[in-house]
């Protein structure tokens, strides 16, 4: 006897979106998060993630893109909540550099609305960005800020709405397959589904088996804001998301969606950390002097002083791409995990292809970069 078709192991970015999903297909499911949905210590903190269709990689991700921007608008439909604010995206880099070039390349490849900036029209446009002289940038006319916490309660209130059964404060110690589905465990209590999806972040990897294990790393993720010397030029309105990769220095960050503070953050600092429980949330004086240094170069308009920042753990995998599927053929343990600091602007439709393929609805195709198959044992 089982305690019903599904259990989705972590409420956070992806597994919110799964249960939301989920529970659209069925009701006999359940979301279990060792905490509280969206708490702060998980890779949900930070108030915001940039959504945005231009990039640079696999031409993949386009397609989830696009599904995923629809889904953004049907979430905040059926929840009454304002999830992506839509201010467009700004990516500045090195004319003819290296980020630029291959950026470009994927864009062209998957045929992405854009528009190219020279130095002159971001000066006109954009004035907040103080750029170099041979800097351009590439503007994304469906890029947005997404409110992380936000978007989690509201997948999670959204799936309760439709029958789901949600334990909070309740960490899974063990997972095993059994006859009967898959057996889980949480101190003296136990459960059995049918299937099981692990969406734990940092934390799926005490679940896995060794050989993804091996193939994953928990990192520390920093956040950084600043206060605007004049807070009406970084509203979003006026300030859209941006990445920016200039020679040595990269940073990117979104606008004061709070009316106050505006992150800019560092590019791409992911250090390992032992464990997630235990990521130091303090900044090194390193960490202080370089993003004081950066922002001081690239917004004039900011104070260059750091008036808040956090750290956060996130699970990346050794080729950066996410672990989605099965542990194996016939498993009913359905891992969606190590999205590798770039999962959350694809969170529904990744939650939408979960829900499908660990319920056996459907299955989808053009996914090999992200089966768990690649790692073999």
């Amino acid at each position: 006897m089982t305690n019903g078709k599904l259990a989705v192991i972590g409420l956070g970015s992806i597994g919110s979106m799964a249960l939301w999903q989920a529970s659209r297909l069925t009701d006999s499911i359940t979301g279990f998060e060792a905490h509280a949905p969206a708490h702060a210590r998980s890779a949900v903190g930070g108030d915001t993630r940039l959504f945005r269709m231009i990039y640079r990689g696999n031409p993949g991700y386009y397609p989830i893109l696009e599904r995923s921007r629809d889904l953004w608008a049907e979430l905040e439909a059926e929840t009454g909540q304002d999830i992506l604010t839509r201010c467009g995206g700004l990516s500045i880099g090195t004319h003819n550099g290296p980020y630029l070039t291959a950026l470009l390349e994927t864009t062209r490849t998957n045929g992405a609305d854009h528009q190219i900036l020279s130095r002159a029209e971001m000066a006109e446009r954009y004035p907040q960005h103080n750029l170099r002289p041979d800097d351009i940038a590439v503007y994304d006319p469906h890029a947005g800020a997404l409110r992380t916490d936000r978007a989690v309660t509201a997948a999670v209130a959204a799936a309760q709405a439709n029958g789901a059964t949600i334990h909070t404060n309740t960490p899974i110690d063990s997972i095993t397959e059994t006859g009967d589905g898959v057996l889980i465990t949480s101190g003296e209590k136990s459960w059995t589904y049918e299937n099981v999806i692990i969406s734990s972040g940092g934390w799926s990897r005490k679940l896995m088996p060794d050989h993804l294990k091996a193939a994953t790393q928990t990192k520390r993720i920093f956040l950084t804001w600043f206060v605007a010397r004049d807070a009406a030029q970084f509203t979003p309105e006026k300030f859209p998301v941006f990445i920016r990769i200039s020679g040595n220095r990269s940073m990117y960050g979104a606008p004061a969606v709070d009316g106050v503070t505006v992150k800019a953050t560092l590019d791409g600092r992911g250090s390992p950390t032992p464990s997630p429980d235990t990521v130091p949330r303090e900044l090194t004086s390193a960490e202080i002097t370089e993003t004081t240094e950066t922002v001081t170069e690239f917004f004039p308009g900011l104070f260059p002083n750091i008036v808040r920042s956090d750290a956060f753990p996130d699970l990346y995998t050794k080729d950066s791409h996410p672990l989605l599927g099965r542990f194996s053929e016939g498993s009913r343990i359905y891992v969606a995990t190590g999205f590798s600091g770039a999962g959350f602007k694809n969170a529904t439709r990744f939650g939408e292809i979960a829900a499908h393929e660990a319920l056996g609805k459907r299955s989808f195709d053009g996914l090999d970069f992200t089966r768990p198959q690649r790692f073999t044992a």
